[in-house]
């Protein structure tokens, strides 16, 4: 059972559809985690701040509308701006593999898209927050490979 390891779920932009985001957030919670459900349609500020309001370990954004390359690293920047360095970030959605690259080297440590087993994410959290240096600012250039 996880301890206070608090983690927010937001659907950044203009996306209406959270349903994925949801179950997650229900997963995450019912393995003992605190999560902290932003809603939909909030900007990469409002994410920042509910992250460092809750003093979040781990953020998970969700976009299934395409914007995922210009919202997913501008939340990590803000991230970075605010010494929330050591944040843990992953994503989800319909994110194309050709976009993996750009949004990992922008911080994002894991991304998951439809149909992956909700098993596989509460690994990745209970590896990578054993982890030291895989936070949104680090230096490190690990991330998450999917076990499937």
């Amino acid at each position: 059972m996880a301890t206070n390891i608090r983690i927010v779920i937001a659907k950044p932009g203009l996306d209406g559809h959270d349903r994925g985001a949801k179950v997650v957030a229900r997963t995450l919670r019912d393995a003992g985690y605190e999560v902290i459900y932003t809603g939909l349609r909030r900007t990469a500020k409002q994410i920042v701040e509910t992250v460092r309001d809750e003093d979040a370990r781990f953020l998970g954004l969700s976009s299934l509308s395409g914007a995922h390359n210009h919202l997913f690293p501008r939340v990590c920047e803000l991230l970075i701006d605010e010494g929330l360095s050591d944040v843990i970030v992953f994503g989800g959605g319909i994110i194309p593999e050709d976009d993996r690259p750009a949004l990992h080297k922008s911080g994002i440590k894991a991304i998951f898209g439809p149909g992956t087993p909700t098993n596989e994410i509460l690994e990745f959290i209970k590896i990578s927050s054993s982890m030291d240096d895989v936070g949104v600012g680090a230096d490190s250039d690990w991330n998450w490979q999917s076990s499937a």
